[in-house]
């Protein structure tokens, strides 16, 4: 049975641009009300008034999904305001340039506590209110390199591989219960992400910015295309959503040639120093 979105709750994190800025809009004209989430005030306002004018519900909530207390009061903040919590959208991300001896320890924590720790404390967060609903989902936007991990992408490829081991297992656990788990992996998705990466801090910032503007050029779908996907795959409560022409060559590639996709994906020659994320957001 599809899920009807209509006057659902969903929060909704990474709100502010991207594919969580056109989630939020696409959500809104299906009905449902929203808690949007990001750290950055002025685009989540901008989001909010595109998703208002629809006739919904709107509240928004500007925090950084790696402060651990402001996560952990989220939820009861979201439910004063619309009552339940029905969906859960973990889309929050960030990128960041540089192999491993590149990035700092610093770098990789920073990274980690956003992209992967930030939507395991929300999950553990939201999941009373959600178990509580005849019908619930979780949604965690993993990545392309959460099936594939590349050089110069340690840290991001850790955190989404991090993410989709979670969410798969989160999945198994909910089984019979009136929660689903979806995971996404969107391919090269135009949006902000990898301009507003960080440099590792040992690594050259003018070789980042080359290596940023040249994988810009490659990011083909457009967040508005990536957002319908997977509100579709939530109304079929789907397990599984590849976004892309690019993500489902990977995944068929990646299971046929686990040990040499790389080379088979002809990327093997390209010097590490020039790997930048592809990703979501």
């Amino acid at each position: 049975m599809a899920f009807n979105l209509s006057g659902a709750v969903v929060l909704l994190t990474g709100a502010a641009s991207g594919i969580g800025a056109e989630l939020a809009v696409q959500l809104a004209k299906k009905g449902a009300h929203l808690a949007l989430v990001d750290r950055n005030e002025a685009g989540l306002e901008a989001t909010a008034a595109r998703a208002r004018i629809l006739g919904i519900t709107v509240t928004t909530h500007v925090l950084d999904i790696a402060d651990e207390a402001a996560v952990a009061g989220l939820p009861e903040t979201v439910q004063a305001a619309h009552g339940h919590i029905s969906v859960l959208i973990n889309n929050a991300g960030v990128a960041l340039v540089g192999t491993f001896d590149q990035a700092s320890l610093a770098d990789f924590e920073w990274l980690m506590n956003i992209n992967f720790w930030g939507a395991v404390r929300l999950t553990s967060a939201c999941l009373p209110a959600l178990r509580r609903e005849t019908t619930a989902q979780i949604v965690f936007v993993s990545s392309a390199f959460g099936l594939i991990a590349p050089p110069g992408q340690t840290a991001y490829a850790a955190s989404k591989f991090a993410l989709r081991g979670f969410g798969e297992s989160l999945s198994h656990e909910l089984a019979g219960t009136s929660i689903k788990v979806t995971l996404v992996h969107p391919g090269g998705v135009d949006t902000n992400i990898a301009r507003s990466a960080r440099v590792g801090e040992n690594m050259d910032p003018e070789a980042a910015a080359t290596d940023i503007a040249m994988f810009q050029k490659l990011l083909r779908t457009g967040p508005d295309v990536a957002a319908a996907h997977i509100i579709a795959g939530i109304r079929k409560r789907q397990p599984r959503i590849l976004i892309g022409a690019d993500a489902r060559t990977i995944d068929r590639i990646q299971r046929l040639f686990p040990a040499r996709y790389w080379r088979l994906l002809g990327l093997g020659k390209r010097k590490r120093s020039t790997a930048v994320s592809r990703a979501k957001v």
